[in-house]
């Protein structure tokens, strides 16, 4: 069940300019209550990293991500894209959400959902059907290209969903606890399938998850965050050897540490 293709020991090696930058970033609810959800946040997204981001519910984890995509503004302090702000939605930065269900179309097939977003910015019906063919062969998906949504599985519902966000050739995954609703053995293939995809494209991911050893599986970094408000109370590098293993990394005495200095981190929220 590991990650078959070989990386390099630091496959996705940080470069000068960081893909995104978070610069003392705030975020308050309520125009009455005046609610703090993040408080002064600062960190960089390394281009080409997995980044994975774990902490207790209502620690503003999927409002971080969605001011990563645009969907939403910071009420003090900036998100940086390539080294300018982000003032809305990007094709470069592709989100993909938890609820699978309601994020696909029901009445589009398989290769429908996926041709969405190509549908406005590739005019040429040969060149859209040709990216959706290769998009469904690469997810696995080509028994499923004539199906509807709510005929499939979870996990091939997620698959279509993040087909569909590949097709945008995005640089940026944005990915909110995609596997959290599926059973343990189709969460584990699609960590693997993950692992693979963003390899092969260099991909910079940011990946929100609750489960810890999700997220020291997945991820060359980890950042903690505490409640009440938001804000990062460590960060761990991984630093575990690839390709990873759903048997041999979970049982690497590294692992193992970073899985007991996590539950310690959290345990008190």
């Amino acid at each position: 069940m590991g990650v078959m293709e070989a990386r390099a020991a630091n496959p996705r090696e940080a470069r000068a300019a960081p893909a995104l930058g978070v610069r003392n970033v705030s975020v308050t609810f309520g125009a009455a209550t005046n609610r703090p959800v993040l408080k002064d946040i600062s960190f960089d997204v390394r281009e080409g990293e997995f980044l994975t981001i774990v902490g207790p519910s209502g620690c503003g984890k999927t409002t971080l991500l969605r001011l990563f995509a645009g969907l939403m503004k910071p009420t003090s302090g900036e998100i940086l894209f390539d080294g300018k702000p982000v003032a809305g939605p990007s094709r470069e930065r592709a989100i993909v959400f938890q609820d699978y269900a309601n994020a696909l179309l029901p009445w589009r097939t398989v290769a429908g959902n996926i041709a969405l977003s190509l549908e406005r910015h590739v005019p040429a019906r040969a060149e859209r059907e040709a990216r959706v063919e290769a998009l469904i062969a690469r997810m696995g998906l080509q028994r499923a290209a004539t199906q509807f949504p709510p005929q499939l599985s979870g996990g091939m519902q997620q698959r279509v969903q993040i087909a569909r966000c590949l097709a945008q050739q995005p640089r940026i995954m944005l990915m909110d606890e995609p596997f959290g609703a599926l059973d343990a053995i189709t969460r584990q293939t699609l960590q693997d399938d993950l692992l693979k995809l963003v390899a092969e494209k260099r991909m910079t991911t940011v990946f929100i998850t609750h489960d810890l050893e999700e997220a020291i599986y997945l991820g060359d970094r980890v950042h903690v965050l505490g409640a009440h408000p938001g804000r990062v109370v460590e960060t761990i590098e991984v630093g575990l050897p690839a390709p990873r293993n759903q048997l041999t990394t979970r049982e690497d005495p590294k692992f193992l540490a970073h899985r007991h200095r996590l539950f310690g981190l959290l345990q008190g929220h």
